[in-house]
């Protein structure tokens, strides 16, 4: 009986893989891409706020209408037609609490809330 080199060659051993080369590429991209779809999705992990004013100014209201405001420099007066926010109501970040409720009154010279 003759045996040829075919029948004497081992079968090579199957290894169980799970995608092989195409996967070991992909896998940090999609993951990349995981991430930055969680992030944008939901918007207030690292979502970055903006202060009303920047270092050394404060906020103040226009007089007459909602949407007016100005920053001023610490240790001035705020200039005519501003009024300063009453302590404790100050809006500090753009779209915080006190931010969006005075976007929606009107205030008098004297820093009265008025019918607008």
């Amino acid at each position: 009986m003759t045996v040829t080199a075919q029948q004497t060659r081992r079968p090579r051993p199957q290894h169980r893989t799970t995608g092989g080369a195409f996967a070991r590429r992909s896998l940090p991209g999609l993951a990349a891409a995981g991430l930055a779809s969680a992030l944008l999705l939901t918007g207030c992990g690292f979502q970055i706020h903006d202060r009303v004013c920047g270092s050394g100014h404060y906020p103040v209201k226009a007089v007459g209408n909602t949407s007016g405001g100005d920053c001023v420099a610490d240790g001035q007066e705020p200039p005519e037609g501003y009024v300063r926010y009453p302590e404790g109501q100050v809006p500090e970040w753009v779209d915080d609490e006190w931010d969006r409720y005075w976007s929606t009154v009107v205030v008098d010279a004297e820093g009265r809330v008025v019918q607008g």
